[in-house]
């Protein structure tokens, strides 16, 4: 079985699928030879031309420049610089309107010529044999060549990569849109220069195999290539007339008969389609030193007196080249930069030249009418038989218009070329391709905004991790000064001073609640608790001397005029017991038997006594007193119905006059106590003459203290009322 080169060789040609013959109009301006456009007054020079990114400005508003010299910067990735087309002073960078479909603004370098058009310094390279690959490489992006077929894709990055592996090496020169001539006239009259350029790209790639492709309807192209021809690798094919076989993938398969898979590339099977003015950019970059500042341009339509070719530099205004060429406009005249088949109408005159500039088609109502009015389909597949990339138009149609984008993903929609044919066939006149480039762009639009928010996702959680690390880190950092510190103190105490810490806290946390103070803090809390002493004693004493109203009187004692007379007796003589208790307890050498109870069963201990209630009994009790002693007045009636004591008190008809002695007696002793401390205040533990009844000063509450001195000295008042009623009564 013969390969691929061998049957190409041997003249093999093939075809591809559906296709058209729309009318050809190139003898409007192939007749003439290419001209120099000339200079304008002024050049408006967009910084992004290509399929890319923009470079950073290197000039600004006032600078000189010379002719060739780059106005943006390039870097590694798909960067092509642009240069200024002539030699002059930078008037202007800002927005202005580019060529577009949009009609949109981009950034632009507006350069006033100086009429000079000097050159600057140029480095030639007529050996590029001598060059290696990088130097190719870095050489060709230098001098901002794109695509100039009308993709405009980075050259340089086309070419590395998996250009290395290239196997046979197509030159394109079919140019099968209507009206445009510029690759015809370049073929003709530049046929060395191409060689030259197919020669760099040869010992750049080192294909097997270079094919020129030329349509049949350009014999005269043909004729001249050959005739430079010298090497039995590079071979010229014509192939027959059919739109679009201009097209990288159908050319590819008209040429060899491979077909690129869905969603790949050319370089993936081993072949490389360059455009035949790309070529010529390439070894004028290369053998000339010169960067890529003018191209030929096609300037035809009915409306031009006299169509043809021309070099025009890069930034020239539209509306100046149509004045230059003679254009005879008609009323709302159309003017469209590129074929009528994939071309755009311009939204005016003052759009610049740019790279991709291969045509300004300015035609006639009669010559081109405008679109009909866009009606329904029907459905007949004229579209699917025309698509020469083998798609269903009518299918992404209806996709698109819904906008069911993944739809018409499904359907390979990005493998449309957009030539057009279907909408050129369809007879309800579907602006087809208008709805295709919208779907494309809505999907590119989406998938931005997607790479944009993932990767804003990726940055916030590089933060995110950024943050523990260094929290990692300053922890670990603030253990480890820790650590030392640790050691440290160990060293100098011997023991760790965290586990010393943590024992002192477990010991006072398990020390038992009894108001007693940490042994490190016993001189303080002793200094502290005599000076709480002293002041609550003095508050008591000052509250026991001020006379007590009736309203002080608890809510389950009676008024004193209220009083029963004879339990009013009865409470003067337990007084009096209680003062004989007192005095005998006082004598020197006697003590209270300590087994003896000290309260009544029915009153709880001083050292539980709530201090509310022994305020309260304190009041009734000085009550009780004034009653008993108006009770001895004749004429004075008391109620014996009323109750006699509060609802927390035993009553005074079964107290035991025994208990009621010694209660008075405890409470003498307690007065003289508070009158001690108030005279000389000191924390001195209690006398060892305390009952096992009574709590030892040191250990009772200061509040309660405070309140059973003030009860005390309440009831020694008391008694000595009493005893004085009962002196008059014995009388």
């Amino acid at each position: 079985m013969q390969s691929i080169i061998e049957r190409i060789k041997a003249g093999a040609l093939w075809d591809f699928h559906g296709g058209i013959h729309p009318p050809e109009n190139k003898h409007q301006s192939s007749q003439h030879p290419v001209v120099q456009a000339g200079l304008p007054p002024e050049l408006i020079i967009p910084v992004r031309q290509h399929a890319g990114l923009a470079g950073e400005l290197l000039v600004k508003v006032g600078d000189k420049v010379k002719k060739g010299q780059p106005l943006t910067a390039f870097e590694r990735g798909r960067f092509v610089p642009v240069h200024a087309s002539s030699s002059g002073v930078i008037s202007a960078i800002g927005q202005h309107t580019v060529a577009h479909p949009s009609g949109l603004s981009d950034l632009c370098i507006t350069l006033i010529p100086d009429g000079e058009d000097a050159w600057c310094e140029r480095q030639p390279q007529p050996d590029y044999w001598n060059l290696d690959r990088v130097s190719l490489l870095e050489r060709i992006q230098g001098a901002g060549i794109a695509g100039l077929g009308g993709a405009v894709f980075p050259t340089h990055s086309k070419l590395d990569g998996h250009g290395q592996l290239t196997e046979i090496l197509i030159i394109n020169g079919l140019e099968c849109e209507p009206y445009i001539t510029t690759d015809d006239r370049l073929m003709r009259e530049y046929a060395n220069e191409i060689l030259d350029g197919i020669r760099v790209l040869k010992h750049l790639l080192k294909p097997k195999l270079c094919l020129i492709g030329i349509e049949d309807n350009k014999p005269d192209a043909a004729n001249a290539l050959r005739q430079q021809i010298s090497e039995e690798d590079i071979m010229v094919r014509e192939v027959p007339t059919k739109y679009p076989s201009g097209g990288a993938k159908q050319t590819i398969e008209l040429l060899t008969g491979r077909q690129v898979p869905k969603g790949g590339r050319a370089v993936d099977i081993g072949i490389m389609v360059l455009n035949v003015a790309t070529v010529f950019a390439i070894k004028r970059a290369v053998m000339d030193g010169e960067p890529l500042i003018e191209r030929i341009v096609t300037l035809t339509g009915e409306a031009f007196k006299q169509p043809g070719n021309a070099w025009v530099r890069l930034g020239t205004p539209v509306r100046w080249l149509l004045k230059r060429f003679e254009l005879q406009p008609e009323p709302s005249q159309r003017v469209i930069m590129g074929g009528p088949m994939m071309g755009f109408t311009l939204p005016h005159a003052m759009v610049p030249v740019v790279k991709a500039t291969n045509c300004l088609l300015a035609p006639t109502q009669a010559e081109l009418p405008a679109p009909e009015p866009e009606q329904s389909c029907i459905r007949c597949s004229a579209c699917a038989d025309a698509c020469p990339a083998t798609l269903l138009p009518q299918e992404l149609y209806w996709y698109s218009r819904a906008k069911e984008y993944e739809k018409a993903e499904k359907l390979n929609l990005f493998d449309c070329i957009e030539c057009g044919a279907c909408a050129w066939v369809c007879p309800s006149q579907i602006p087809l391709v208008q709805y295709y480039k919208i779907a494309k762009d809505d999907i590119r639009e989406a998938r931005e905004e997607a790479e944009k928010a993932e990767r804003a996702r990726l940055r916030f959680e590089a933060k995110q991790a950024r943050f523990e690390r260094d929290k990692a880190a300053r922890e670990a950092r603030h253990a480890e000064a820790a650590a030392q510190r640790r050691q440290a103190m160990a060293a100098a105490s011997g023991e760790d001073p965290v586990a010393a810490a943590l024992a002192r806290i477990k010991a006072k946390q398990d020390a038992p609640h009894v108001g007693a103070e940490a042994p490190d803090n016993v001189a303080m809390a002793a200094a502290r608790e005599a000076r709480k002493q002293e002041a609550l004693a003095r508050r008591a004493a000052k509250a026991a001397e001020l006379p007590i109203s009736p309203a002080t009187v608890g809510d389950g004692e009676p008024a004193p005029e209220t009083m029963d007379p004879k339990k009013a007796a009865i409470a003067a003589a337990i007084a009096r017991a209680k003062a004989k208790k007192t005095a005998q307890a006082e004598e020197p050498g006697v003590a209270v038997e300590a087994s003896s109870p000290v309260v009544s069963d029915s009153e709880p201990t001083l050292d539980t006594v709530d201090p509310k209630k022994a305020a309260i009994a304190a009041a009734i009790a000085r009550a009780k007193a004034k009653k008993a002693a108006k009770a001895e007045e004749p004429g004075v009636a008391v109620e014996a119905s009323s109750p006699v004591v509060s609802d927390s008190e035993p009553a005074l008809d079964t107290v035991d006059p025994k208990k009621a002695a010694i209660a008075a007696a405890i409470a003498k002793a307690k007065a003289r106590k508070a009158a001690q401390e108030e005279a000389a205040p000191a924390a001195e533990p209690a006398p060892p003459s305390a009952t096992s009844s009574e709590s030892a000063p040191d250990t009772a509450d200061p509040k309660k203290a405070a309140i059973a001195a003030a009860i005390a000295r309440a009831k020694a008042k008391k008694a000595e009322r009493d005893t004085i009623s009962d002196s008059k009564m014995d009388t």
